[in-house]
């Protein structure tokens, strides 16, 4: 009799605290179909600590979950994992930086892919193989990206539920992430935010990204010039606000200070003379982004990535001092709030103006109630 022929009972882990059910399923035993999964419910077969329970209902870490026999619908088996080469695995140990119960912090190098393409056979996704310790292990996640060119600090979660809760972070903007890149020439304003909307740039399949005031989407980047080489080139340090394609790329060519090494949008104005590295001069430097361990305890992972050695050979050929960016961080603003953050806060104010013009309408109908009574108290005057 296989398993699955009997009642099964799981308990909810930490990893799937508020999930919904349909969710949970999806996750946990994907075998078994929305359809069998609303069935089951509607037929209350589903029991959550002995309890009926619908699709949409929230779970919570220690819940004990009922699951009935079968349901499994025919599927394709699970592709097998390729196995990696010693070197592969080495590779992909030598980049990490810092390892928690729910990530593992990497330092990309420059010129390796985060993910593969039609063209892209070697990228960082194809070595997370490497982390998994056992066949029951969930395979780690991407949750955010950096460009080919671009080294330093990426983020991979290591299970289905952290990778959904480190997503969060990204796309609400709450982690901040902070990068370093040397510019040509010096912008004359030291210190600001380039608001210029982005959009694909036609005619290059969407390789490309442009300046679009008119259909762009909007893209914000913080700046700050931490340090200068005379005329010739800036060490510059940038927050994105905004999580745009090539955002930072193209806000400083746009400005007229090609990141050093960026061909792609800053055409021959890119490169430096002498021993300065033709390759991208884009670092990654920092991440900072609140973890589900620390969850409602405000607690934060902060990473930083050391430089590739062209970047920091650089760094050194042009004099610039590596403490001068640490000590003195960019100022801590909260970030842009989301579409949906913006209208949860107006909601909020809607109702707390409502329950202000209530205790308004109350105080005075019990001043005029007030009032009604001391005059009806008064005693009445003699008649002349």
């Amino acid at each position: 009799m296989k398993p699955s022929d009997k009642v099964r009972q799981f308990t909810v882990s930490d990893d799937d605290d508020g999930i919904r059910l349909d969710r949970w399923f999806k996750r946990n035993l994907p075998q078994i179909g929305f359809a069998t999964v609303s069935k089951w419910a509607r037929t209350g077969q589903i029991r959550v600590d002995g309890g009926r329970a619908k699709p949409d209902d929230r779970l919570q870490a220690g819940q004990v979950l009922r699951v009935p026999p079968g349901g499994e619908a025919k599927h394709k088996a699970p592709k097998k994992r390729r196995e990696l080469t010693e070197d592969e695995i080495a590779e992909a140990q030598a980049m990490v930086i810092r390892e928690t119960p729910s990530a593992i912090v990497l330092n990309k190098p420059p010129g390796l892919a985060t993910q593969g393409g039609s063209k892209t056979t070697k990228h960082v996704d194809g070595l997370l193989d490497a982390f998994v310790r056992s066949e029951d292990d969930p395979r780690p996640r991407l949750v955010h990206r950096l460009d080919k060119d671009t080294s330093g600090v990426l983020l991979v979660a290591r299970t289905p539920g952290s990778a959904a809760s480190y997503s969060k972070r990204f796309s609400g903007r709450s982690a901040r992430k902070v990068y370093w890149a040397l510019v040509v020439g010096v912008p004359e304003v030291r210190e600001g935010t380039i608001d210029a909307p982005l959009a694909k740039q036609p005619g290059t399949g969407g390789e490309k990204m442009h300046v679009d005031e008119e259909n762009g989407a909007t893209a914000k980047t913080r700046y700050r010039v931490v340090e200068r080489a005379g005329t010739r080139a800036a060490w510059v340090e940038l927050e994105p606000l905004t999580g745009r394609t090539h955002q930072l790329r193209v806000h400083m060519a746009a400005i007229g200070h090609p990141i050093v090494g960026d061909g792609k949008y800053g055409g021959q104005d890119a490169f430096l003379t002498g021993t300065i590295s033709r390759k991208m001069h884009l670092h990654a430097r920092r991440l900072i982004i609140g973890t589900p361990e620390t969850k409602g305890a405000g607690g934060k992972l902060d990473v930083t990535a050391e430089l590739p050695d062209h970047f920091a050979a650089s760094m050194e050929a042009l004099g610039f001092d590596l403490a001068l960016s640490d000590a003195a961080p960019l100022r801590d603003e909260p970030p842009e709030r989301t579409p949906a953050e913006k209208k949860q806060a107006a909601r909020r104010h809607a109702k707390q103006f409502r329950k202000d013009r209530r205790g308004e309408r109350r105080s005075r109908t019990i001043s005029k109630a007030t009032a009604k009574k001391k005059a009806k108290g008064k005693p009445k005057g003699k008649r002349k």
